[in-house]
């Protein structure tokens, strides 16, 4: 009770408060003649708010006037998030990326919130993206150049944090997107259905899995976190691998939030006139963040120790793992318009996916293609190929049909819906398309088949996942027994719900598929119609069917 009593009678001096073995820097200040100090808040990246806080301690503790400098470490995703919501309170916010401000800018929208109305000042620092690679293998990758074309070919294994959450993530895709062809959209979205197939919950993650990767493998990141990284005496250190194609910056910017980005009122008192002594005006709120900022510009050569580069981009770095000299920049840069489009098309891409594939055995899967093979041999590549395609997530299920293949049903279940993670279920769809060409029989019974299909994916629905009937066909409706096509959608339209939606997704290959019906049945689902006119274009196929899942239900 004593030691409770001194302490309580300390505080009320004002002259300092003892917690957890030091002194308290409000009651410090006092002490030296401070009646009270001016708080700074800064929200910085967490790649970036170790270094601003050393520069703010000693900006606080070099400062002739009495201000305490915070600095809190949020990751810039969070914080674009908060300030969309509604604000934010501190008094500035150094994102990793400008890119953090037009995506506030759109959720705000997403929100029907007004957009903040921030201040961005200069950047303070830059790093540019890069592949991290584990040292002991950092050799063997860079066996041939590391570039963004082997990203696109799948010849460089590459881990990709999620987007959503890393700009270094989302410039990788722009300039990914910006090394792809042209005249063919498919390479593009075909890589990222790759980099989606595993996407680790930070960047941390992805650095952590490389040791377990079975092929020598990288992660797309930035110069800054492989210093952050080996800075912090890892047992293993990375190594930055520069993109022979070129590279993107990204920047930091010094952004005021709304409160310290208006305007002084006019009819504040004179600082210097509220001075009972008549002395030098204690400096305002809004010089102290302007001698902050000043601070961090001028602390350059402290960012470089910990592997960030100049704000223009240039400076020299002496951090384990990384080059010396700045690498040369890409032109590209992340506006608005190409960032969203970007993560749209990742989300589409991404979307975890409950789909039950109906395959075509009738008889005509026998014939002959262009090339030689028959149709079903053409299929069995094409399958092998999409199973490569989807990631462990996926949960497929599969059914063969024809005609009578299950007394008066055309179809027959196979395999039930279940991840592909598990490896006995991903063993036995890889069985049952090697034993296809044993099940060709009989017609082609379409409608009665997809109506069945679409009745078993709504009995298990699952609403947290896409669910979908994927029907591959090469021919038409040819079960006189069964429904017709008037029927068949006027069933689908009393089963749909749009709180529970079961996309329809067809494919038809070789000249003998009725592509309009195909595209009535997709329209009333809000699915999609794609024709392969030539049997062997089937592998493209599947590519445009995931890619455009956006246009629905008007794909081009």
């Amino acid at each position: 009770m004593i030691a409770a009593l001194a302490i309580v009678g300390v505080v009320a001096t004002g002259v300092f408060l003892w917690v957890g073995g030091h002194l308290n820097p409000l009651f410090a200040a006092a002490e030296v003649g401070c009646t009270d100090s001016e708080q700074l808040v800064i929200v910085a990246d967490t790649s970036i708010a170790p270094a601003l806080a050393d520069i703010a301690k000693d900006f606080d503790a070099a400062s002739d006037a009495c201000v305490e400098t915070a600095v809190r470490a949020q990751d810039s995703a969070d914080t674009a998030a908060v300030l969309a919501s509604g604000g934010l309170e501190a008094d500035a916010w150094i994102p990793e990326s400008s890119v953090w401000l037009d995506r506030m800018t759109a959720t705000a929208a997403s929100l029907g919130q007004p957009a903040p109305e921030v201040a961005v000042g200069a950047p303070v620092a830059t790093t540019p993206v890069v592949f991290a690679a584990p040292a002991t293998r950092a050799a063997e990758i860079a066996t041939e150049p590391v570039t963004w074309a082997r990203v696109l070919t799948g010849t460089l294994p590459t881990i990709l944090p999620d987007p959503e959450a890393s700009s270094a993530s989302l410039a990788g895709l722009l300039a990914l997107r910006g090394h792809s062809s042209p005249e063919d959209p498919r390479q593009f979205a075909g890589a990222m259905i790759e980099l989606g197939k595993s996407i680790p919950a930070s960047t941390s993650a992805a650095f952590g899995s490389l040791a377990a990767a079975q092929q020598p493998s990288v992660v797309v990141t930035t110069e800054a976190q492989v210093a952050a990284y080996n800075l912090d005496d890892p047992a293993e250190t990375l190594v930055a691998a520069y993109p022979a194609d070129g590279t993107v910056l990204l920047d930091y910017p010094f952004v005021r939030l709304p409160a310290a980005a208006e305007e002084p009122d006019a009819e504040e008192p004179d600082a210097a006139a509220s001075d009972p002594d008549g002395g030098e005006a204690a400096p305002t709120h809004a010089e102290l963040l302007d001698a902050f900022e000043t601070a961090v510009h001028d602390g350059a050569d402290r960012l470089a120790a910990v592997g960030f580069r100049a704000a223009d981009g240039t400076g020299v770095l002496d951090v384990a793992g990384l080059a010396a000299e700045a690498p040369p920049a890409a032109e590209a840069k992340l506006d608005a318009a190409a960032q969203l489009e970007i993560l749209r098309a990742w989300g589409v891409l991404t979307l975890r996916s409950r789909m039950l594939a109906v395959i075509d055995v009738s008889g005509s899967m026998e014939e002959p293609a262009e090339n030689g093979l028959r149709r079903i041999d053409i299929f069995q590549q094409a399958a092998i190929g999409a199973m490569e395609k989807f990631s462990g997530e996926v949960e497929l299920g599969v059914w063969v049909f024809s005609t009578a293949r299950n007394g008066d049903l055309d179809y027959e279940d196979l395999a039930p819906i279940a991840p592909l993670a598990d490896l006995a279920h991903k063993q036995q769809i890889a069985g049952i398309i090697q034993s296809l060409p044993a099940r060709l029989g009989g017609a082609t019974g379409l409608y009665d088949t997809t109506l069945a299909a679409v009745q078993r994916v709504r009995e298990s629905y699952d609403p947290e996942k896409v669910n979908t009937v994927l029907v591959i066909t090469d021919g038409k409706n040819e079960d006189d027994n069964g429904i017709d096509l008037d029927t068949l959608l006027a069933e689908l339209a009393k089963m749909d719900d749009p709180a529970k939606p079961v996309a329809v997704i067809m494919i038809g290959f070789g000249p003998d598929t009725d592509l309009a019906a195909m595209q009535r049945i997709a329209q009333a689902t809000k699915g999609a119609a794609y024709s392969a006119s030539k049997p062997e274009d089937l592998g493209t196929v599947l590519v445009d069917a995931l890619s455009q899942r956006t246009c629905r239900p008007n794909c081009g």
